[in-house]
């Protein structure tokens, strides 16, 4: 019997070819890879609950719960105009909501009846559709004061309150 000796045949026949094999053996898997990762890795998600990692994702996750305000007392006291400008005149000016318009005589009549207390009482705790305005933006006295510049508006006669002694000098 005879020995049959199959020969091997490989594609790499000198040691160049060897070596540019090995190179691409290892070269093709790592360009690979880092091509896998690159595409996991961006910031290009499709699908349900992925900008949980936007920016406004993330802010709505860290925003305070509650604010504090802290208003403080003894600043430059507002007139009634300034107050009513800031105030007042998204009803009034209009006249929305049953609100007597401002200047409106024969809308501020009946209203002028029940005098300055009770018009400045029922702007600091509210009526029908006006909400309270005590305890807002502008101090009583100043929703006082924008109280009379409306009436005054309207035909009252009422002097515009006055800062107390008091506040007048330790504002000085």
């Amino acid at each position: 019997m005879s020995q049959h000796h199959d020969e091997h045949h490989s594609p790499i026949k000198t040691p160049k070819q060897l070596i540019l094999a090995v190179i691409f053996a290892f070269l093709v898997p790592i360009f690979v890879i880092a091509l896998l990762v690159r595409d996991v890795g961006s910031d290009r998600r499709d699908g349900a609950g992925s900008d949980a990692m936007s920016e406004q994702a993330v802010a709505e996750r860290i925003r305070p719960v509650a604010k504090v305000a802290i208003k403080l007392e003894g600043g430059p006291l507002k007139t009634g105009e300034q107050v009513f400008k800031a105030q007042c005149a998204a009803c009034h000016e209009a006249g929305l909501v049953g609100a007597p318009k401002f200047g409106d005589a024969g809308a501020w009549g009946p209203r002028l009846g029940q005098g300055f207390e009770a018009l400045v009482n029922s702007a600091l705790k509210g009526k029908g559709n006006m909400g309270a305005q005590g305890g807002g933006d502008h101090s009583d006295l100043e929703i006082a004061r924008a109280v009379a510049h409306m009436a005054n508006a309207g035909g009252g006669k009422f002097e515009e309150p006055k800062a107390p002694e008091g506040a007048a000098s330790a504002a000085n």
